[in-house]
């Protein structure tokens, strides 16, 4: 196994286990959906969910990588509102909560890359 595709993999992995995660465990995903988004809150949890788990198989795919990947980085900057949401939620919480609330919105960027990353290393003739 290449290092490429031991990414991919792990990324697989990390979109597979949130996108399962929003259909067990809702409610937390529930509580951060942006106000602005029309509907119940519930019905963006599960399509945020399906959409984790259609990006894991497209990566998961070498034949789908790339654009998966391509997908993936945009899903990343996608729901970054959300995670601005629970920031701002979250100043009441405990300090470990509040940090934890707030380092979630870096760690955005370090996703979006990693997800260009393979994709770049799935792109044709590599």
């Amino acid at each position: 196994m290449t290092a490429t595709s031991s990414s991919a993999r792990a990324l697989v992995a990390l979109l597979a286990g949130a996108g399962v995660t929003h259909f067990v465990l809702p409610r937390p995903f529930d509580a951060i959906i942006p106000g602005a988004l029309p509907g119940r809150p519930r019905t963006w949890t599960h399509l945020s969910g399906a959409a984790e788990l259609a990006l894991a198989a497209a990566v998961a795919v070498p034949r789908t990588r790339r654009i998966g990947a391509l997908a993936s980085a945009t899903f990343f900057v996608a729901v970054f509102p959300a995670n601005v949401k629970m920031a701002r939620d979250w100043n009441d919480r405990p300090a470990l909560r509040r940090s934890a609330a707030y380092a979630r919105l870096p760690l955005q960027v370090p996703l979006v890359w990693w997800a260009l990353r393979v994709a770049r290393a799935g792109a044709p003739g590599r």
